[in-house]
């Protein structure tokens, strides 16, 4: 979407459209008399499947409602030509053009004086003469808790908080403060260098891979961490503490001494000043970081698979693996979580090429091996491929009651919001110790679909097509930072590309950070490569 907002909007502000946007809202958004709670409960259901939930949107063309978890609101608005939807629980309107929420000055106005009616309607006291409108309620010192106010989330008058909006007053000293920022596109903030205290090249680049991570930085700079540790041992706010200082618009260089000593205090392996391996680094502080962190129930993140933590929240996705009988064909599946993917690359001691038995080596899915370069998609596939166990490897089978060779074939379940990928670069066996130098092209939008564990059971199924699907962008990834090694595996040195806005990238090489080119960052030999999803669901 444009910075001039939504241009699709005009179609829909024709004839009596204010008015037709109020009886929405009235009676199918906010909720506010027992009548209209009424007719919503009973009318609002998906036209498609006839479910309550999946996050329903309303038509503003026409008088149809749809489930977005589903899809079905996106069918109709592609079959009609219907651009714009509204969420029936939080009233944001979805252009299905931007694909995106959008602001609309005009409909935001319209929103905010039919919520506080409803408002109004459920709660005489604001009302009351010493409060003017529903935000002066809500500013006292001591916030509301809806969680125990069912009058409000529980009966579908809006959100459980109250948006907060400048007074009068702010508003003034925000206009007549000389030393306010402004975000601009070439804007600095949040680029700072950090030193090197010895060879710690190696957590200085996740540490500004990290820092440049858009989730983890809002939910650092919002002070969301309450700690129940000791402070001066908690890694999660020393890494709060980091990004204040990252954020601050100080340029000098960081002396990250605290994180180091946290560090080599809950992760001793890391600890001293020989030369250590970033992707491992990195698997420790997300660890460390998880361990700290405390979930929404109050409860130590112990268990990864029932962790609300912010760690697991971004970083964790599932792996499905499938184990198929030779003999009967039965399939045995596990889902394990994930916080990286490790790729296998040409040139290492296990075999790359072809991906299939009986495959061309020179072509696969139209794209040459023997000449061109090797990319991204290529080590997804080989990590997806099914894999033969062999008679060593013998698996005892449910269904046949007996040890039996199989398959094994590794798939997405679940993709997580950042999605990290490991070049395995650096070769440790009996025989030998060496680093990998191969050139692994990768793109800067990157599509998970095909590796989807849904896509194989469509493929199965005969229903797979690989199309470019306008309204389906749920597995789309956009690259924000890589991790490069220059030197050998005895010697050598860290460095980082990060994105600080769409189509700006800067290598930060320890204290110094300088510009950097598309092509420089697409060009580099890449070690770590973290991809964020392009679009986020509510859950």
């Amino acid at each position: 979407m444009s910075p001039a907002g939504c241009p699709h909007v005009n179609s829909f502000k024709v004839d009596n459209w204010k008015q037709n946007l109020r009886l929405i809202y009235q009676c199918f958004v906010w909720s506010g008399s027992a009548e209209t709670r009424k007719r919503k409960a009973k009318s609002c259901i998906c036209h498609m499947c006839g479910a309550h939930l999946n996050r329903l949107h309303s038509c503003l063309y026409c008088v149809f409602f749809a489930c977005f978890s589903k899809k079905h609101i996106h069918e109709h608005a592609k079959s009609k030509r219907h651009n714009l939807a509204i969420d029936l629980l939080y009233g944001g309107i979805y252009c299905f053009m931007c694909q995106d929420y959008i602001y609309d000055k005009e409909m935001e106005q319209i929103a905010k004086e039919e919520q506080r009616k409803a408002w109004k309607m459920q709660v005489p006291s604001l009302d009351h003469p010493a409060s003017t409108s529903p935000e002066v309620k809500f500013k006292s010192k001591t916030p509301m808790n809806f969680e125990k106010a069912p009058s409000f989330c529980a009966t579908g008058i809006g959100e459980k908080y109250s948006t907060w909006e400048p007074t009068k007053r702010e508003l003034e000293l925000l206009r007549h403060n000389p030393k306010r920022r402004r975000i601009t596109s070439n804007c600095t903030i949040g680029l700072r260098g950090l030193i090197n205290l010895g060879n710690t090249c190696f957590m200085n680049c996740i540490v500004q891979a990290l820092t440049h991570t858009p989730l983890l930085r809002d939910f650092f700079l919002s002070d969301r961490h309450k700690c129940e540790m000791q402070s001066n041992s908690c890694l999660v706010c020393e890494m709060s503490q980091l990004f204040q200082e990252f954020y601050s618009g100080h340029r000098s260089p960081h002396i990250p001494f605290r994180l180091l000593h946290l560090v080599w205090t809950h992760a001793r392996h890391l600890a001293g000043y020989e030369q250590q391996d970033a992707h491992e680094f990195l698997i420790a502080a997300l660890d460390v970081l998880h361990r700290h962190c405390k979930d929404d129930n109050g409860k130590k993140a112990n268990n990864p698979n029932h962790c609300n933590c912010i760690i697991d929240q971004i970083f964790t996705g599932g792996l499905q693996s499938d184990v198929t009988c030779q003999v009967c064909h039965g399939v045995s599946t596990t889902i394990d979580p994930f916080w990286d993917i490790s790729l296998d690359l040409p040139g290492s001691s296990t075999p790359f090429w072809p991906l299939s038995p009986g495959g061309d080596v020179t072509a696969l899915n139209g794209e040459s091996h023997a000449t061109g370069a090797t990319t991204l998609m290529d080590c997804l596939r080989r990590f997806t491929r099914p894999e033969h166990l062999g008679s060593s490897a013998k698996i005892k089978c449910s269904g046949c009651h007996s040890y039996q060779e199989s398959t094994k074939q590794l798939t997405m379940k679940k993709l997580p919001i950042v999605a990290c990928f490991h070049l395995k670069r650096f070769e440790h066996s009996a025989k030998l110790r060496r680093k990998i130098t191969t050139y692994v092209s990768f793109p800067l939008e990157l599509d998970m679909t095909p590796f989807m564990a849904s896509s194989k059971e469509s493929r199965m199924n005969g229903q797979y097509q690989q199309t470019v699907e306008a309204f389906n962008n749920d597995n789309k990834y956009s690259l924000f930072a890589v991790v490069n090694h220059q030197g050998t595996l005895e010697s050598g040195h860290y460095t980082t590309f990060i994105r600080q806005h769409k189509d700006q990238w800067f290598k930060c090489d320890d204290a110094i950070i300088t510009k950097a080119s598309i092509k420089d960052v697409l060009d580099s030999e890449g070690y770590l490569l973290f991809y964020h999803k392009q679009f986020l669901e509510y859950e």
